[in-house]
């Protein structure tokens, strides 16, 4: 069963403001019975700001009532309405082990993909416009034991990420713009 965002401060919510059992505040939140009782009793949580469950939607105020008229229901938590945690997309974190083989990356992206910028790069496998440059112009300080090998073989970046940049730069990278002759003086 799904729980409630912040169990213990829906809990104090709940034991303030409605007559439901301990029992039921308990199955609800995921808690013992105790630890309700502690909180109705203000041993537990007291410093805690109580939650309002129907405000956020996690729960109806029918819900509630029909709960308080029997002691025996539980008290359901309506899935559809609780928020989805969606990944975000932030720095990207390269274990120690891996940051050796960032430069081997560069080099295989920049002979394989030379449509790719430099800032896609830096995206992709997580490195910095200066190391790109550097690698490109073999003014690396490990210059002379660059092997260039796939970014997603060494685990820097998946397949999915690598054909949606590569994807995204192929118009971009097409063949030379066409000069034509009548144009030129």
């Amino acid at each position: 069963m799904a729980l409630p965002l912040m169990p213990k401060a829906t809990a104090v919510w709940l034991v303030e403001n409605t007559t439901l059992s301990f029992v039921q505040i308990a199955e609800f939140c995921g808690m013992h019975e105790l630890e309700v009782q502690a909180i109705a009793d203000g041993e537990v949580a007291a410093g805690i700001v109580g939650l309002d469950p129907v405000a956020n939607g996690q729960i109806t105020r029918e819900e509630i009532e029909r709960c308080e008229k029997d002691p025996n229901a539980t008290l359901r938590i309506n899935a559809t309405e609780l928020p989805r945690a969606t990944k975000q997309k932030g720095a990207r974190y390269t274990p120690v082990s891996k940051r050796q083989d960032r430069p081997d990356a560069i080099a295989w992206l920049l002979k394989q993909h030379p449509e790719l910028t430099d800032a896609q790069i830096c995206k992709l496998i997580g490195t910095t416009k200066p190391t790109i440059a550097s690698v490109r112009e073999r003014t690396h300080w490990n210059a002379a034991n660059i092997k260039p090998r796939n970014p997603v073989t060494l685990g820097l970046c998946t397949e999915a990420d690598l054909e949606k940049a590569v994807a995204i730069s192929r118009p971009r990278g097409g063949s030379a713009p066409v000069v034509h002759d009548d144009l030129r003086d």
